[in-house]
């Protein structure tokens, strides 16, 4: 199963970056409050679908990711690290562009937009397993949240890969 992983890990990110920015793009259009409306139109159907799909890849994404002591890189807080962050951020204020990899700011934002995904996959499909309950409202608001916050971070991951591809066509 991890050998699977690890050979279907590009496949997974361009999946789970094709479903993010689906979400994300037909978001304002979703007619979703308390409940599914009783007659969902195929941006409804199609958002609660590729919602679902976006959690199961993006558990997938995140498991290939995290596995064999790589989850440092990406979430270098969880284990207390923080100075490559620092040097990272401080090493902007004098122009330079941070690292890719070793527990920096890149692959830190990287982790926050995967448990960002995972978030608004989870909340969004909890919303759905209680629609027309009270809990359906909070939940969606959650939902908004964790989906906002992903918008951001994706945005700011295209930003490190075009920084980095500049970077890349400059040498």
């Amino acid at each position: 199963m991890l050998l699977l992983l690890d050979r279907i890990n590009g496949p997974l990110h361009l999946a789970a970056a094709l479903a993010g920015a689906w979400l994300l793009g037909t978001s304002p259009w979703i007619g979703m409050y308390h409940r599914m409306p009783s007659t969902p139109d195929w941006l409804n159907l199609g958002h609660v679908s590729v919602g679902f799909a976006a959690l199961a890849i993006g558990a997938a994404y995140t498991t290939g990711c995290a596995r064999g002591g790589r989850w440092r890189e990406y979430f270098p807080w969880a284990g207390g690290e923080f100075a490559a962050v620092g040097r990272a951020l401080a090493g902007i204020f004098r122009g330079r562009v941070p690292a890719v990899e070793g527990g920096a700011l890149f692959p830190l934002v990287e982790g926050l937009l995967l448990l960002a995904l995972l978030a608004a996959g989870l909340t969004g499909a909890a919303w759905y397993f209680v629609q027309g309950t009270d809990a359906a409202v909070l939940l969606r608001e959650q939902h908004i949240v964790a989906a906002r916050a992903f918008g951001v971070l994706m945005l700011l991951h295209l930003v490190g890969v075009a920084l980095h591809f500049l970077d890349f066509v400059r040498e």
